[in-house]
Protein backbone atom coordinates (compact mmCIF):
# COMPACT_ATOMS: atom_id res chain seq x y z
CA UNK A 1 0.00 0.00 0.00
CA UNK A 2 1.55 3.49 -1.02
CA UNK A 3 -1.84 5.86 -0.59
CA UNK A 4 -2.71 6.86 3.04
CA UNK A 5 -4.52 4.17 4.67
CA UNK A 6 -7.89 4.32 6.88
CA UNK A 7 -7.16 3.55 10.22
CA UNK A 8 -9.48 3.99 12.89
CA UNK A 9 -9.21 3.69 16.57
CA UNK A 10 -12.07 1.96 18.14
CA UNK A 11 -13.44 2.62 21.78
CA UNK A 12 -12.39 5.00 24.61
CA UNK A 13 -11.39 9.01 24.78
CA UNK A 14 -10.58 10.12 27.38
CA UNK A 15 -8.55 12.74 29.71
CA UNK A 16 -5.26 11.70 30.99
CA UNK A 17 -5.19 13.78 34.68
CA UNK A 18 -1.48 13.87 35.21
CA UNK A 19 0.44 15.10 38.68
CA UNK A 20 1.20 18.11 36.05
CA UNK A 21 -2.00 18.35 34.31
CA UNK A 22 -4.74 17.37 31.67
CA UNK A 23 -3.55 15.29 28.82
CA UNK A 24 -5.99 13.86 26.09
CA UNK A 25 -5.95 10.16 26.06
CA UNK A 26 -7.55 6.55 25.55
CA UNK A 27 -5.62 4.27 23.63
CA UNK A 28 -7.85 4.01 20.55
CA UNK A 29 -7.33 7.93 20.22
CA UNK A 30 -3.93 7.73 20.54
CA UNK A 31 -3.32 5.48 18.11
CA UNK A 32 -5.35 7.33 15.81
CA UNK A 33 -2.91 10.48 16.47
CA UNK A 34 -0.12 8.38 15.62
CA UNK A 35 -1.08 6.96 12.55
CA UNK A 36 -2.18 10.50 11.07
CA UNK A 37 1.65 11.41 12.03
CA UNK A 38 3.04 8.57 10.43
CA UNK A 39 1.19 9.70 7.06
CA UNK A 40 -2.41 7.66 7.21
CA UNK A 41 -5.93 9.49 7.64
CA UNK A 42 -6.82 8.54 11.50
CA UNK A 43 -10.15 8.69 13.13
CA UNK A 44 -11.58 8.25 16.15
CA UNK A 45 -14.77 6.61 16.33
CA UNK A 46 -15.57 6.64 20.26
CA UNK A 47 -17.89 8.72 22.50
CA UNK A 48 -17.43 12.04 25.04
CA UNK A 49 -19.82 14.11 26.75
CA UNK A 50 -21.60 17.58 26.22
CA UNK A 51 -20.17 19.33 28.68
CA UNK A 52 -16.56 21.53 28.90
CA UNK A 53 -14.37 18.34 28.68
CA UNK A 54 -15.96 16.79 25.78
CA UNK A 55 -15.79 20.38 23.75
CA UNK A 56 -12.55 20.71 24.63
CA UNK A 57 -11.90 17.08 23.76
CA UNK A 58 -13.39 17.90 20.21
CA UNK A 59 -11.40 21.18 19.93
CA UNK A 60 -7.95 19.38 20.86
CA UNK A 61 -8.90 16.68 18.57
CA UNK A 62 -9.19 19.01 15.95
CA UNK A 63 -6.07 20.99 16.64
CA UNK A 64 -4.06 17.76 16.30
CA UNK A 65 -5.29 17.11 12.28
CA UNK A 66 -7.97 14.77 13.81
CA UNK A 67 -11.80 14.66 12.49
CA UNK A 68 -14.59 14.62 15.06
CA UNK A 69 -16.93 13.58 12.97
CA UNK A 70 -17.21 10.01 14.24
CA UNK A 71 -17.19 11.20 17.65
CA UNK A 72 -20.65 10.73 19.28
CA UNK A 73 -21.61 12.58 21.94
CA UNK A 74 -23.84 11.37 24.60
CA UNK A 75 -25.57 12.41 28.23
CA UNK A 76 -22.96 10.88 30.26
CA UNK A 77 -19.82 13.00 30.82
CA UNK A 78 -16.79 12.38 29.17
CA UNK A 79 -14.47 9.91 30.35
CA UNK A 80 -11.17 10.89 32.69
CA UNK A 81 -8.30 8.48 34.17
CA UNK A 82 -6.52 10.16 37.69
CA UNK A 83 -2.78 9.40 36.52
CA UNK A 84 -0.04 8.43 38.62
CA UNK A 85 3.78 7.94 37.44
CA UNK A 86 5.90 5.63 39.25
CA UNK A 87 9.66 6.07 39.53
CA UNK A 88 10.13 4.31 36.61
CA UNK A 89 7.71 6.35 34.46
CA UNK A 90 5.15 3.69 34.53
CA UNK A 91 1.35 5.14 34.99
CA UNK A 92 -1.37 3.70 36.86
CA UNK A 93 -4.65 4.81 35.87
CA UNK A 94 -8.21 4.99 37.99
CA UNK A 95 -10.58 5.50 35.15
CA UNK A 96 -14.22 6.55 35.67
CA UNK A 97 -16.67 4.22 35.38
CA UNK A 98 -20.29 4.87 33.39
CA UNK A 99 -18.99 7.96 30.79
CA UNK A 100 -19.77 8.75 27.41
CA UNK A 101 -17.76 5.94 25.80
CA UNK A 102 -19.27 3.10 27.39
CA UNK A 103 -22.56 4.22 25.53
CA UNK A 104 -21.15 3.95 22.03
CA UNK A 105 -24.54 2.70 19.67
CA UNK A 106 -24.46 1.83 16.11
CA UNK A 107 -24.97 4.13 13.91
CA UNK A 108 -25.62 4.42 9.78
CA UNK A 109 -22.08 6.57 9.84
CA UNK A 110 -20.41 3.86 11.65
CA UNK A 111 -21.42 1.40 9.47
CA UNK A 112 -20.02 3.38 6.64
CA UNK A 113 -17.11 3.98 8.25
CA UNK A 114 -16.39 0.52 9.21
CA UNK A 115 -16.90 -0.67 5.98
CA UNK A 116 -14.02 1.22 4.51
CA UNK A 117 -11.63 0.88 6.92
CA UNK A 118 -8.44 -0.09 6.29
CA UNK A 119 -6.96 -0.72 9.81
CA UNK A 120 -9.44 -1.53 13.21
CA UNK A 121 -7.28 -1.10 16.69
CA UNK A 122 -9.81 -1.79 19.34
CA UNK A 123 -9.21 -3.19 22.89
CA UNK A 124 -10.68 -4.51 25.91
CA UNK A 125 -11.41 -1.80 27.67
CA UNK A 126 -14.45 -0.02 26.31
CA UNK A 127 -15.79 -3.72 26.28
CA UNK A 128 -16.46 -3.16 30.18
CA UNK A 129 -19.76 -2.01 29.07
CA UNK A 130 -21.99 -4.22 27.64
CA UNK A 131 -23.71 -1.72 25.22
CA UNK A 132 -20.38 -0.87 23.76
CA UNK A 133 -19.55 -4.40 23.74
CA UNK A 134 -21.95 -4.72 21.50
CA UNK A 135 -21.31 -1.89 19.28
CA UNK A 136 -17.83 -2.55 18.80
CA UNK A 137 -18.75 -6.02 18.02
CA UNK A 138 -20.79 -5.04 15.13
CA UNK A 139 -17.93 -2.49 13.99
CA UNK A 140 -15.55 -5.16 14.41
CA UNK A 141 -18.09 -7.76 11.98
CA UNK A 142 -18.55 -5.20 9.63
CA UNK A 143 -14.93 -3.98 8.93
CA UNK A 144 -14.27 -7.99 7.67
CA UNK A 145 -11.78 -6.57 4.80
CA UNK A 146 -9.44 -4.91 7.55
CA UNK A 147 -6.48 -5.52 9.43
CA UNK A 148 -8.10 -6.08 12.82
CA UNK A 149 -5.85 -5.24 15.82
CA UNK A 150 -6.37 -6.23 19.43
CA UNK A 151 -4.89 -3.67 21.87
CA UNK A 152 -5.15 -5.35 24.92
CA UNK A 153 -5.54 -2.95 27.71
CA UNK A 154 -6.02 -4.81 31.36
CA UNK A 155 -6.86 -1.94 33.05
CA UNK A 156 -8.19 -2.11 37.14
CA UNK A 157 -11.32 -5.28 37.23
CA UNK A 158 -12.69 -3.98 33.20
CA UNK A 159 -12.03 -7.57 31.57
CA UNK A 160 -12.39 -11.16 31.69
CA UNK A 161 -12.07 -14.22 29.89
CA UNK A 162 -15.16 -14.16 27.85
CA UNK A 163 -14.16 -10.13 26.57
CA UNK A 164 -10.59 -11.60 25.72
CA UNK A 165 -11.47 -14.81 23.85
CA UNK A 166 -14.16 -12.55 21.84
CA UNK A 167 -11.55 -10.09 21.01
CA UNK A 168 -9.27 -12.55 19.88
CA UNK A 169 -11.70 -14.08 17.43
CA UNK A 170 -11.86 -10.88 15.90
CA UNK A 171 -8.61 -9.73 15.74
CA UNK A 172 -5.37 -11.04 13.12
CA UNK A 173 -3.10 -9.34 15.58
CA UNK A 174 -3.02 -8.89 19.23
CA UNK A 175 -0.62 -6.34 20.85
CA UNK A 176 0.04 -6.56 24.28
CA UNK A 177 2.22 -6.00 27.09
CA UNK A 178 4.04 -8.68 29.36
CA UNK A 179 2.08 -8.69 32.28
CA UNK A 180 -0.90 -8.85 30.63
CA UNK A 181 0.49 -11.70 28.13
CA UNK A 182 0.86 -13.82 31.78
CA UNK A 183 -2.69 -12.74 32.74
CA UNK A 184 -3.92 -13.48 29.44
CA UNK A 185 -2.32 -17.06 29.04
CA UNK A 186 -3.90 -17.29 33.08
CA UNK A 187 -7.41 -16.67 32.19
CA UNK A 188 -7.51 -18.46 28.72
CA UNK A 189 -5.47 -21.64 30.23
CA UNK A 190 -2.84 -21.83 27.57
CA UNK A 191 -0.49 -23.50 30.20
CA UNK A 192 3.12 -22.59 30.92
CA UNK A 193 6.45 -22.25 29.76
CA UNK A 194 8.35 -18.69 28.42
CA UNK A 195 6.49 -15.67 27.34
CA UNK A 196 7.52 -16.88 24.10
CA UNK A 197 5.50 -20.21 24.32
CA UNK A 198 2.74 -18.47 25.45
CA UNK A 199 3.03 -15.80 22.45
CA UNK A 200 2.96 -19.05 20.33
CA UNK A 201 -0.22 -20.52 22.15
CA UNK A 202 -2.10 -17.71 21.34
CA UNK A 203 -1.02 -17.03 17.94
CA UNK A 204 -1.97 -20.70 17.65
CA UNK A 205 -5.39 -20.97 19.53
CA UNK A 206 -6.78 -17.97 17.26
CA UNK A 207 -5.60 -18.38 14.10
CA UNK A 208 -3.31 -15.16 14.54
CA UNK A 209 -1.23 -13.86 11.75
CA UNK A 210 0.85 -11.63 14.82
CA UNK A 211 1.43 -11.47 18.64
CA UNK A 212 2.99 -8.92 19.75
CA UNK A 213 4.60 -8.28 22.92
CA UNK A 214 6.25 -5.04 24.25
CA UNK A 215 8.73 -5.22 27.13
CA UNK A 216 8.99 -1.39 28.30
CA UNK A 217 12.35 -0.19 27.91
CA UNK A 218 13.83 -3.82 27.01
CA UNK A 219 12.19 -3.83 23.62
CA UNK A 220 9.53 -6.13 22.50
CA UNK A 221 9.42 -9.46 20.30
CA UNK A 222 6.91 -10.66 17.59
CA UNK A 223 5.48 -13.99 16.94
CA UNK A 224 4.67 -15.18 13.47
CA UNK A 225 3.70 -18.55 12.80
CA UNK A 226 7.11 -19.19 11.86
CA UNK A 227 9.53 -16.50 13.25
CA UNK A 228 10.30 -14.64 16.42
CA UNK A 229 11.74 -11.62 16.34
CA UNK A 230 13.30 -9.84 19.54
CA UNK A 231 14.28 -6.27 20.04
CA UNK A 232 16.26 -4.99 23.36
CA UNK A 233 14.67 -1.20 23.11
CA UNK A 234 16.62 1.70 23.24
CA UNK A 235 17.63 3.35 26.42
CA UNK A 236 16.04 7.21 26.99
CA UNK A 237 15.68 9.59 29.46
CA UNK A 238 11.00 8.89 30.26
CA UNK A 239 8.88 11.78 30.85
CA UNK A 240 6.60 8.94 31.33
CA UNK A 241 5.30 6.21 29.24
CA UNK A 242 1.74 6.82 28.68
CA UNK A 243 0.85 6.52 25.04
CA UNK A 244 4.20 4.63 24.02
CA UNK A 245 2.50 1.35 23.36
CA UNK A 246 -0.12 2.91 21.29
CA UNK A 247 2.45 4.46 19.33
CA UNK A 248 3.99 1.54 18.57
CA UNK A 249 0.81 -0.39 16.95
CA UNK A 250 0.54 2.76 15.19
CA UNK A 251 4.17 2.05 13.90
CA UNK A 252 3.19 -1.45 13.36
CA UNK A 253 -0.11 -1.02 11.54
CA UNK A 254 1.44 1.06 9.52
CA UNK A 255 4.25 -0.69 7.95
CA UNK A 256 2.31 -4.28 8.51
CA UNK A 257 0.50 -2.97 5.83
CA UNK A 258 3.03 -1.75 3.27
CA UNK A 259 4.75 -5.50 3.87
CA UNK A 260 7.85 -4.53 5.91
CA UNK A 261 10.08 -7.44 7.56
CA UNK A 262 9.41 -8.04 10.78
CA UNK A 263 12.89 -7.07 11.90
CA UNK A 264 11.88 -3.61 9.93
CA UNK A 265 8.53 -3.74 11.99
CA UNK A 266 10.71 -4.37 15.01
CA UNK A 267 13.08 -1.43 14.86
CA UNK A 268 10.98 1.58 13.52
CA UNK A 269 7.91 0.78 16.09
CA UNK A 270 10.47 0.41 18.96
CA UNK A 271 12.21 3.67 17.93
CA UNK A 272 9.19 5.68 17.86
CA UNK A 273 7.64 4.20 20.66
CA UNK A 274 10.58 5.03 22.53
CA UNK A 275 10.78 8.76 21.30
CA UNK A 276 7.10 8.58 22.81
CA UNK A 277 8.18 8.16 26.35
CA UNK A 278 10.45 11.02 26.27
CA UNK A 279 7.56 13.22 25.74
CA UNK A 280 4.84 14.24 28.13
CA UNK A 281 1.63 12.75 27.42
CA UNK A 282 0.33 10.21 24.40
CA UNK A 283 -0.36 13.25 22.08
CA UNK A 284 2.78 14.91 21.85
CA UNK A 285 3.68 17.32 18.44
CA UNK A 286 6.40 16.70 16.05
CA UNK A 287 7.10 17.77 12.79
CA UNK A 288 7.65 15.90 9.33
CA UNK A 289 11.29 16.28 9.40
CA UNK A 290 11.43 15.11 13.28
CA UNK A 291 9.88 11.88 12.83
CA UNK A 292 11.74 10.98 9.74
CA UNK A 293 15.17 11.67 12.28
CA UNK A 294 13.48 9.64 14.86
CA UNK A 295 12.49 6.57 12.66
CA UNK A 296 15.92 6.82 10.79
CA UNK A 297 17.67 7.07 14.31
CA UNK A 298 17.08 9.96 16.22
CA UNK A 299 15.97 9.59 19.26
CA UNK A 300 16.62 12.02 21.78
Amino acid sequence: MTKPALMIGLGEVLWDILPSGRVLGGAPANFAYMTSVLGDEGIVASGVGNDELGREARGLMQELGLSTAYLQQDQHETGTAAVSIDDAGQPNFAIKESVAWDFLRWTAEWEELSSRADVVCFGSLAQRSAISAATIERFLRNAAKALRICDVNLRQSFYNKDILRKSFQHAQIVKLNEQELLQVSFLLNLGGGTQEDLAHRLLKAFGLQLVCVTRGSCGSFLVSGSRTVEHVGFSVKVADAIGAGDAFTACLAHYYLRGRSLEDLSEIANRFASWVATQRGATPPISAGRLQDILTGGIR
